[in-house]
């Protein structure tokens, strides 16, 4: 099977992060993502601490919908590598988000949760960010038919040269259908014991389940 990069999700606490990263030294392709739960909790102060951890990738979830600019100088200020925006923000707010990250050499990712067209989106916007994402949000996880349209990771590497990601309830299996539908980053959620959303659980047998994730990592 073919390999990708997988983005690690910390929602909870960065505590969390500084007790993963010694299992992560041994490999290159990994992203640690700042959840948007956790930068509303912590604030650009999160990215600040996780840097003090971590040399490698991290992404700002900020999932911005306006004041693109100013958003993305904090995230890269703070130490960000990658920084995301919703895909139904205007294209006013799609074109600023994807020049300013060009400007200031941070990675634009548009994340299309709840989004039915991405194709559709990324046209009228007329911007090329260097990473789209195909996202089943939170809520939708345990929902019936709520599954990752991963025809549209074809579609979009059809029309443009960028990565394409999978994100949302993503668990071992999932993992490997994204890898099989060329998704290049797909992202996992750290979550807590006895939480009703999918991703590595982290308790005593975090490092076994980790490593069986990370096997995909290229």
């Amino acid at each position: 099977m073919r390999k990708c990069s997988i983005q690690l999700a910390f929602n909870d606490s960065v505590s969390e992060i500084a007790r993963v990263v010694p299992y992560l030294s041994s490999y290159k392709h990994i992203i640690i993502e700042a959840g948007t739960p956790l930068l509303k909790k912590e604030g650009m102060g999160a990215i600040r601490e996780i840097r003090r951890y971590w040399r490698g990738q991290i992404c700002a979830d900020l999932k911005i919908n306006d004041g693109a600019e100013g958003e993305v100088l904090m995230a890269k200020e703070a130490g960000a590598t990658s920084v995301t925006a919703m895909g139904n923000s205007s294209k006013e707010t799609l074109q600023i988000f994807v020049d300013s990250c060009k400007k200031l050499g941070i990675i634009s990712v548009i994340d299309m949760m709840n989004n039915p067209n991405p194709l559709k989106t990324l046209w009228k916007s007329n911007v090329t960010p260097d990473v789209v994402f195909i996202h089943r949000g939170r809520d939708e996880e345990n929902a019936f038919g709520k599954i990752l349209q991963y025809k549209d990771v074809a579609k979009i590497k059809g029309k443009w040269d960028i990565e394409v990601g999978a994100a949302g309830g993503i668990d071992e299996k999932e993992l490997q259908s994204a890898i099989f539908n060329s998704a290049d980053i797909v992202v996992v959620n750290i979550v807590q014991p006895g939480s009703p959303w999918k991703g590595i659980v982290f308790d005593e047998n975090f490092n076994t389940s980790l490593q069986r994730f990370l096997r995909f990592v290229e």
